[in-house]
Parts: C-alpha cells; structure tokens; sequence
C-alpha cells in the first residue's frame, strides 16, 4: 500500500481511529524535538504512565519480583519506577524511530560489531537478527538499518491504522518489506536470498511451538522459532542488543558474533540458550527491558498463574 493509498482509505477517516491520528500526530511533532527534551518529558511521560496504568504496573511489578528476588523490595521499587521512565521516554524512541533524520540520529548511536553481521550475511544463507523486547527496540533497529537492510517479522496490531503506519515507516527505514511471523514461506525466500531477518522471540504467545525452558529462573513457555527456522533455512544467528545510555550520551547498539554450533540436535536446548543470552543482556540494563509484558503467562499444566486471576 502507498503512502497515497492508505492516506485515502476512507476506513481511517471513521471517528475511532481519530485518537489513533492524534497520538500519531503527537509523536509526529515528539522527533522534531531536541534530545535532551525527549529524555524530560519522555521521563515524566512514564511516571505518569506508572499512576494511570495499574494493571501494566501490577504486571511489571510481579514479573521483577520473580526475577530478582535479590533485590530488596525497595531496590525493586526503584527499578519498576526507572522501567515506566524508560517507556515514557520508549515513547520518543519509537517516534525518532520512524521520523527523525539520519543527521539528527548519527550522532546519538554507536554500533560495534557491524562486521559481524557483514562476516554472516557473506556465507549467503541469510541471518536471523535476534534481540529481545527492549524500550529502544525500535531506535536501535533503525541504527542497524545504516549497515544493513533487513525484514522485519511481526505479529499484527489490533489497530489497522496503526499496523499500517508501523508497517510503512518500518519498511521506508529498514528497506524491505515486514513479514508476518506465520509467512514461513516468505521468511524462508528471504533467507534463500541471503538477507536479514529481525526476530525477538522473546515474548509468551502460547504453548504451541513452544517449550517451558527457564528465563531469569522462572518457567517461561518460549517459542522454538529461532531453532527451527536456523534448521529449515541455514541461516545464521546473529543476536544485538541495544541500550540507552545513561544522561544524553546516546545509544549503544552491540552485534555479537553469529552463534557458533547453532542450532543443535536439541530444539529445547537451542531455546534455553536463547534466554540465557537474553537474560545477560537484560541484566545490562533492566530497566529498559518490557517488563509490562506477562512474560510468564503460559506455564505447565496444573501450575497456577503467577498473575492470578
């Protein structure tokens, strides 16, 4: 769909997508503004968030507990407080995401590692770019946009508006057009083509192609995508990570090395060794990882939910 085409669909001239059209407006106007003012109002934006929106907090609240139990509670109180500062100012990421200019983001970034990406995508099989759900999620995908265009798999909003404008700004960024998480076909095409696809497969979405394997020492039902789509395809493993840095230094974007003897003979194991990975990432800065999300939602049968009824 063009720009001109979904700008005219008279389905997004009906009244609920108006605050839709609002709010895109608003971040529109958001990456236009100076870094420093994006960290601020991003910042207030989250603890305001943090009072509003309860059940998101109760469920940040209960996943931390599990997760560092270490952690004295006022320590943990101070962790989900910085979590809902990061999604305020996630808010303004996402907008410079898709909006912002290169000249405005250049010097914001730092990426290390681009060589191994290059090195992976050399061998012509494809690579599989793995990270996790991060505040910077989106921002630090489009710093991987200067080395390397790539497709991005994704599961669709429930807001058609919005799924289009994410579409169309993810792909005018990365290059080349998203896949759905279900187009194996597509994926597997492109990884035939020898390019790159973003994956985070860090999020509960069911029992089915999945398996319970540990994150942070918690049972969490993990999807087993990352094994299976490197088996069917030979596409190399290259996981990134990407991270705030702290006042208005910028970002950090770091590109491991492919995972050598990835996959294994042992779809479970593959998985475990994904959230393990994750896990230490996470622990870099964790207060920018999506902690909203019921990450252990889906557990075994007969064991309780961890977020009650």
């Amino acid at each position: 769909m063009t720009k001109r085409t979904w700008l005219l669909d008279r389905r997004f001239l009906a009244p609920r997508y108006w605050p839709i059209w609002l709010g895109l407006g608003l971040m529109k106007a958001m990456a236009a503004l100076p870094f420093r003012w994006q960290l601020a109002i991003g910042g207030q934006a989250g603890r305001w968030l943090s009072k509003i929106a309860r059940r998101r907090r109760r469920i940040a609240e209960i996943n931390l507990t599990l997760c560092f139990p270490e952690l004295s509670p006022i320590r943990r109180t101070a962790l989900l407080e910085a979590h809902f500062t990061a999604l305020g100012i996630g808010l303004f990421e996402t907008a410079m995401a898709w909006w912002a200019p290169d000249a405005k983001l250049r010097g914001l970034a730092r990426v290390e590692g681009a060589d191994h990406l290059e090195q992976a995508l050399a061998r012509g099989k494809g690579v599989i770019l793995l990270t996790g759900h991060f505040t910077t999620l989106e921002l630090g995908a489009r710093f991987i946009t200067w080395h390397q265009p790539f497709h991005a798999m994704y599961r669709s909003h429930k807001n058609p508006l919005y799924e289009t404008v994410m579409r169309r700004e993810r792909e005018r960024r990365s290059r080349l057009p998203p896949l759905p998480h279900e187009d194996v076909r597509g994926l597997l095409r492109a990884f035939k083509k020898g390019r790159a696809v973003w994956y985070a497969p860090d999020q509960n979405h069911g029992i089915r192609n999945s398996v319970f394997v540990p994150f942070f020492g918690v049972t969490a039902c993990t999807v087993t995508a990352t094994s299976r789509l490197a088996a069917l395809s030979g596409a190399a493993v290259v996981p990134y990570f990407p991270k705030r840095l702290p006042g208005t230094a910028g970002y950090e974007v770091v590109i491991l090395p492919a995972l050598a003897d990835f996959p294994s003979a042992d779809v479970e194991a593959d998985t475990q060794r994904i959230n393990e990975l994750l896990e230490r990432y996470v622990r870099q800065a964790p207060e920018q990882y999506l902690w909203v999300h019921r990450r252990f939602k889906t557990q075994p049968p007969g064991k309780p939910s961890l977020y009650g009824p």
